[in-house]
C-alpha cells in the first residue's frame, strides 16, 4: 500500500500536469528592459511569485536596460522560443518602430507572441521640490515665463514619458528641456533632490513619493480621475483638453514560442489579474490589475504601433 504523502504527492502532480501541461521544467527568465525598482520592474516581479508559485518552477526576473528597451526586446526576439524566456514589456514597445529608422534586431510585433497585458497604471504630471508650483496654471506660466529653462525626466528617450511629455508640450506650445535616464528609480530620485523639475510619470513609480509629501501631483492625463489621488484633476479638468497617456505592462514570448505554452502562460497571467494577493501589491504602487489577451492584445499593440508612429512624426521625436 502507498504511503498516504505520497499518494497525495502524486495525485496533486498529476492534476497540476494536467491543468497545466509539462512546461515548465526548469526555470523560465523574465527580462524587463529598465532598472530594478521601477513600475516594469515592480509588475515584473509580481508576476514572477505568482507564476513560480502557479507552475512550480522558478520565474527569475533579468534587468536589462538601456537603449530604450530594445536590448531587453532584442535578447527576447533571439531567444529560443520555447517559453523560457520571456519579456515583461510595457507601452513604450510599441513606440519603438517610430523611434529607430536604423536596423535594431527585431520587429516589434512580428518578433514576438502577445500573451496577456497585467497591469494599467496612468500617467501623473509631478513636480519636485525646485518647481514648487500648485496646479497646472501655475506650472504652464513658469514654463511661458522660463520658455526652455525648465527640465522633466523621463526614464530614457522614447519612453512613454517622453511621448506623453512631448504631446503636452505640443498641445500647450510650451518648451521644456529633456533630462532622460535609464529607467524611472533613478528619475524619481532626481525629481526628489531637485536635480530635475518635473516629470510626466506613471502613477506606479511616484505614488509613495506623493503619499508622503516629498512630490506633488498637479494633473492626471486619464479621462477621469484616479481614486489612489481623489484630489487630483484631469488634465481636461485643468484646463487642456484631449491629452491622455495610460501605461500598460504586458507579457509577450518570442514569435512561434507553442499554442500550448503560451495557453499556460495566459492562464497563469490571468490568474495573476484575478488574484487579490496580486491586486495587493498592485494597487499599493498606483496599478491596476488588467488582462488583455492574444489577439486582442496583438491587435491592441497594432493599433499603437500606427498611433505612435504618426505621433513621432508629427511630433518629431526620434532616437537619440
Amino acid at each position: 500500500m502507498k504511503h498516504p504523502t505520497l499518494a497525495y504527492g502524486t495525485a496533486l502532480a498529476l492534476a497540476f500536469s494536467t491543468a497545466y501541461g509539462a512546461y515548465p521544467d526548469h526555470p523560465v527568465r523574465l527580462v524587463v528592459g529598465f532598472s530594478a525598482g521601477g513600475p516594469t520592474d515592480v509588475v515584473a516581479r509580481a508576476f514572477a511569485d505568482q507564476a513560480t508559485r502557479t507552475l512550480g518552477q522558478t520565474f527569475i526576473v533579468e534587468n536589462k536596460p538601456g537603449a530604450n528597451t530594445t536590448l531587453a526586446a532584442k535578447a527576447v526576439a533571439s531567444a529560443k522560443p520555447d517559453g523560457y524566456t520571456l519579456l515583461l514589456g510595457a507601452t513604450n514597445h510599441t513606440m519603438i518602430p517610430a523611434l529607430y529608422s536604423e536596423k535594431i534586431g527585431f520587429d516589434a510585433l512580428k518578433s514576438f507572441a502577445p500573451v496577456c497585458t497585467l497591469a494599467i497604471s496612468p500617467t501623473i504630471l509631478v513636480v519636485g521640490p525646485s518647481m514648487p508650483v500648485k496646479t497646472l496654471g501655475e506650472f504652464l506660466q513658469q514654463l511661458k515665463a522660463e520658455p526652455g529653462m525648465r527640465t522633466y525626466a523621463t526614464p530614457g528617450t522614447g519612453s512613454s514619458g517622453h511621448f506623453a511629455s512631448a504631446q503636452f508640450l505640443k498641445l500647450t506650445g510650451t518648451s521644456m528641456n529633456h533630462i532622460p535616464y535609464k529607467g524611472a528609480a533613478q528619475a524619481v530620485t532626481d525629481l526628489l533632490g531637485g536635480q530635475v523639475d518635473s516629470s510626466f510619470a506613471t502613477l506606479g513609480s511616484v505614488l509613495p513619493q506623493l503619499q508622503a509629501g516629498k512630490l506633488h501631483a498637479i494633473a492626471v492625463a486619464s479621462p477621469t480621475r484616479s481614486s489612489f489621488l481623489p484630489d487630483v484633476p484631469t488634465f481636461a479638468e485643468a484646463g487642456v483638453k484631449n491629452y491622455s497617456a495610460d501605461a500598460w505592462y504586458g507579457l509577450l514570448a518570442p514569435a512561434g514560442t507553442p499554442a500550448e505554452v503560451l495557453a499556460t502562460l495566459e492562464k497563469v497571467a490571468t490568474e495573476f489579474s484575478k488574484s487579490s494577493d496580486s491586486a495587493g501589491k498592485l494597487q499599493s504602487l498606483g496599478m491596476q490589475a488588467h488582462n488583455t489577451c492574444e489577439e486582442k492584445f496583438g491587435t491592441q499593440l497594432s493599433q499603437e504601433v500606427d498611433n505612435y508612429t504618426d505621433m513621432a512624426r508629427e511630433l518629431g521625436l526620434k532616437s537619440e
